[in-house]
C-alpha cells in the first residue's frame, strides 16, 4: 500500500497566487488542493483529508479570519495548522489572526523559501500532534477493550485463538484513512511440540479473513528477531538486508511495505502494513496487547486446572458413597446426564445446566452413613433400617457442608427424595417448596434406579420405566413428581434410554 501524500489546501482568490503556491509546493512533493473563498475552502476541509492550510486572509464572501475560526470551531479539524497570508503585516490582524487560531503568518509578497520552511516545520509538529493524537487513541481504545476482556472473562469457556480474533478486530484497519492501523496481522501458535499454525488476517468487505499460511514463514520471522522479543521494520529497513524474509513471505503473501513483531514461545504476532512510518511506540503497543493475552491465557489454564482438580475432587467423593452399590459408579454420571437433559427442555439457563449436570453426582453421597448389610439387602427393610436410609438425605447435606461452590449439591442431596405431592422425605415438602434441582433429581433418580437391577428386583427396559413413571405402578405415581418436569420427561425420555444405553456399552 502506497502511502498517502501530504495534501496542502491553498485558499486564494487571486489565480496568480494559487498559481505560484501550486508550482513552489508541488516540487517538493505535496499533494496540493486549490479553493478560491471560503465556503469552497470549508467544503474542501470538510470532505478531503487535509494536513495544512495556508489561507489568504482578504476574500469576497468570507475573510480568512471565519474561514479559520470555522475550522478551528470543527473538533474533527481544530488540529489542521493554518497559515494566513496576509499583505497587512500590522499588529491588529496578527491579533486577529491569533484569536481564530492562526498557527502561522505570511507577508505578501511572500518568499518561496520562508514558505516552504514555515510549512515543513508545521507540518513536522503536526505529525507530532497527530502522533501523540493517535497514541491517546490508541490507549483509551485498547483499555477500554481491555476492561471488556476483563469483565466478560469466563475462564472455563475461554478460548486464546477467540481472545486473539477480538483484538485484531480492534486493531486492524477497516479503511485506508486509518493510517495508524496495520492493514494485515500475521498470527502462528506455537505449542510444546514445536508444532505451529499460522493465519494471516486482513479487512474485506466489512469483515475480517483469515487465511491459513504454511508453518515454514513461522521460522523465517523467528530468524527476523533474532532472540529479541520484538523488532520493528519499515520499507527501508526490509530493503536493507532482508530480501530472503521477503522473498519468502512473497511466496505467499503480499510483501509488507513495514511490520511490527513479536515473538514468544508460544506466539508469533506481527502487524503489517501500517499507512505511515512506524517506530518503537508501535512495538509497545504490540507488546503489551500480546502480553495481556498470554497472561489472560495464563490466567485462564491455572483456574482450568484447579476446576478440573476440584472436579476430581467431588467426582471421586460420589464415587466412594456408590462403593457398596451393584452398580459399577456409572450410575451417578448417567444421572447427571439426565438432570441436564431435563434442564435443558425446561429452559433453563446455561449455567444452571452445567451445573446440575456435574453437581448431581453428590446427592447420594449420605449413603457413606449405611451399612453394606442395609444397601445390599436382598429383602424388605425393617422399620429401624428404612429409617436409617431416610436420614441420607440429611448426612449427604452434612457431608456437602456449606461451601459456596456445592450449594446446588447440598440443595440436590438433602431434597431428591422429596415427592411434589408431600408424601417423599426427609421433610415431607411439597410443591415448590422443594427446590427445583430436587424436583428434576427426583424424576433423574428413579429412571436409573429403574432400568438398573438389584439385589430387590430386576433391571427394567426403558418403555416400562417411562410407562410408571408416566402412569404409574402404585408405588411411583406422576403425581409423585412435579408436572413441569415430567413434561419435560415425555419430551426428551428418548435421549433418556440413549444415556443409558451409552454409559452400558
Amino acid at each position: 500500500m502506497n502511502q498517502r501524500l501530504t495534501r496542502i489546501l491553498c485558499v486564494d482568490d487571486e489565480p496568480f497566487n494559487l498559481e505560484l503556491l501550486e508550482a513552489l509546493l508541488e516540487t517538493r512533493g505535496y499533494d496540493i488542493l486549490l479553493a478560491v473563498n471560503g465556503p469552497d475552502a470549508l467544503e474542501q476541509i470538510r470532505t478531503e483529508q487535509i494536513d495544512l492550510c495556508l489561507l489568504d486572509v482578504m476574500m469576497p464572501e468570507m475573510d480568512g479570519f471565519e474561514v479559520c475560526r470555522r475550522i478551528k470551531s470543527d473538533e474533527e479539524h481544530v488540529n489542521i495548522p493554518v497559515i494566513m497570508i496576509t499583505a497587512y503585516a500590522d499588529k491588529e490582524n496578527r491579533i486577529r489572526g491569533i484569536e481564530a487560531g492562526a498557527e502561522d503568518f505570511i507577508s505578501k509578497p511572500f518568499d518561496g523559501t520562508e514558505v516552504l520552511s514555515r510549512v515543513s516545520m508545521l507540518l513536522r509538529v503536526k505529525k507530532a500532534n497527530d502522533q501523540l493524537h493517535s497514541a491517546y487513541q490508541n490507549i483509551n481504545r485498547l483499555t477500554n477493550f481491555g476492561k471488556q476482556i476483563s469483565l466478560n472473562f469466563n475462564p472455563l469457556h475461554y478460548h486464546f485463538m477467540d481472545n486473539i480474533k477480538l483484538i485484531i478486530s480492534q486493531i486492524i484497519a477497516v479503511s485506508p484513512e486509518q493510517i495508524d492501523h496495520p492493514q494485515r496481522v500475521l498470527v502462528a501458535l506455537h505449542n510444546l511440540n514445536g508444532e505451529s499454525t499460522c493465519h494471516l488476517f486482513s479487512h474485506s468487505n466489512g469483515a475480517i479473513t483469515m487465511t491459513s499460511l504454511p508453518p515454514s514463514i513461522c521460522r523465517h520471522l523467528e530468524r527476523l528477531a533474532s532472540g529479541i522479543e520484538s523488532v520493528w521494520l519499515n520499507q527501508s529497513d526490509l530493503q536493507d538486508g532482508y530480501q530472503e524474509l521477503q522473498a519468502k513471505l512473497g511466496e505467499h503473501m503480499a510483501i509488507p511495505h513495514n511490520m511490527v513483531c513479536h515473538q514468544s514461545s508460544q506466539i508469533t504476532f506481527c502487524a503489517l502494513d501500517y499507512g505511515r512510518p512506524i517506530n518503537r511506540y508501535d512495538a509497545e503497543v504490540l507488546d503489551t496487547i500480546v502480553a495481556q493475552s498470554l497472561f489472560i491465557k495464563s490466567l485462564s489454564e491455572q483456574i482450568r486446572e484447579t476446576e478440573d482438580a476440584f472436579s476430581y475432587t467431588v467426582f471421586s467423593l460420589a464415587r466412594a458413597a456408590e462403593v457398596n452399590d451393584d452398580d459399577t459408579g456409572e450410575h451417578i454420571l448417567r444421572v447427571g446426564d439426565y438432570c441436564a437433559l431435563l434442564a435443558e427442555q425446561m429452559g433453563m439457563p446455561a449455567e444452571f445446566i452445567s451445573l446440575i449436570r456435574r453437581q448431581s453426582i453428590l446427592h447420594d453421597v449420605g449413603k457413606m452413613h449405611l451399612s453394606s448389610e442395609i444397601l445390599k439387602k436382598p429383602g424388605a427393610l425393617t422399620p429401624g433400617e428404612f429409617a436409617l436410609v431416610k436420614l441420607h438425605p440429611v448426612n449427604g447435606a452434612k457431608i456437602i457442608s456449606d461451601h459456596v461452590r456445592l450449594a446446588l449439591a447440598k440443595s440436590i442431596a438433602i431434597s431428591h427424595h422429596e415427592r411434589y405431592d408431600g408424601g417423599g422425605y426427609p421433610y415431607g415438602i411439597s410443591g415448590d417448596q422443594i427446590p427445583i434441582e430436587g424436583r428434576i433429581l427426583s424424576l433423574a433418580d428413579q429412571y436409573d434406579a429403574m432400568r438398573n437391577a438389584r439385589c430387590y428386583k430386576p433391571a427394567f427396559d426403558h418403555d416400562k420405566a417411562f410407562n410408571i413413571i408416566t402412569e404409574g405402578d402404585g408405588r411411583t405415581m406422576p403425581h409423585h413428581f412435579d408436572p413441569r418436569v415430567l413434561s419435560a420427561f415425555r419430551a426428551v425420555h428418548g435421549r433418556f434410554a440413549e444415556v443409558f444405553e451409552g454409559g452400558n456399552q
